[in-house]
This record gives structure tokens, sequence and C-alpha cells, in this order.
């Protein structure tokens, strides 16, 4: 992989396929994308705001700024519960996923949530973007960084 940031939806997709394309190469334990921290101030937020630590991240590197991990055909991340109800709803429109988990920690607000992915790399990448658009709501040229291989 040559490259590790994307801002434009098509760019973003393709990042996406390229980064799971690598992890599968590597035989990786997982990936993780990272919305930049920019994407949070262009709606007025900072990450301490955007929502919770749920502590389950194994590869983010500010749990405040929104990051997608995907895994063994898992897509794993942390959400608000209205994050959630929002996740709930995309979901619908990819019958393939489905959540497998809903871990509810006592020492930290919101959600970490597993969801199989048996899907291909453009699916996944597509779900991927949507994700970071609907769930956590980033404007339409939000800038992502695959920080973890």
């Amino acid at each position: 992989m040559t490259r590790f940031a994307a801002a434009e939806s098509t760019e973003r997709r393709s990042l996406y396929v390229d980064a799971i394309t690598a992890h599968r190469e590597r035989e990786s334990a997982f990936l993780t994308v990272e919305a930049d921290e920019k994407a949070l101030e262009a709606n007025g937020e900072t990450p301490s705001e955007r929502g919770p630590d749920t502590g389950e991240s194994d590869g983010s590197t500010d749990p405040g700024v929104p990051w997608v991990q995907f895994g063994d055909g898992t897509i794993n991340l942390d959400c608000t519960d209205e994050e959630l109800e929002a996740l709930k709803r995309l979901l619908k429109s990819f019958p393939a996923f489905k959540i497998d988990d809903l871990i509810r920690p006592e020492e930290a607000e919101g959600v970490n949530v597993r969801i199989s992915a048996k899907a291909d790399a453009n699916r996944i990448a597509q779900f991927i973007d949507r994700l970071f658009l609907e769930v956590y709501d980033l404007p339409a040229a939000f800038r992502v960084w695959v920080v973890d291989i």
C-alpha cells in the first residue's frame, strides 16, 4: 500500500479496498481506519465530546475520533446509543451484514459493536464509508486515515 489517507468518497472507498487487500495479503489480525479529527471540527465537535471510549479498541489512536476495525470477516466499532440506532438503520441496506455482538462495558458509556461482514472488499468499503457518513454523521468530504494494517 502506498496511500494512507483519502478525503473524497470514491477515493475513500478505493482506500478501504486497498487496505482490506493489504490486510488479507499480510494476514494481519485487523486493520483500522480512523476519521481525521478535522472532520469533527467541521461538525463543531472535539474528539472528547464525540462519544465514549468503551475500552475495546485494539487499534484506535484517539478514542474520541470515530474509528472502524476490520478483521477475519468482522467489523468492529464503538458508538453511542444514538449512533447504534443509526447503525441498525444502515444495516437494512446491507442484508449480508449482521450484528454479532454488543458489548456494554460498565466502566464506559456507549457500546462496542461487532458486525459479521461476509462480503467482498468493495461491499465492505461501501459499508464503511456509509457508516462514517450516516452513523458518525461526518461531512461528505471528511478525510480518513488507515492507521493500522
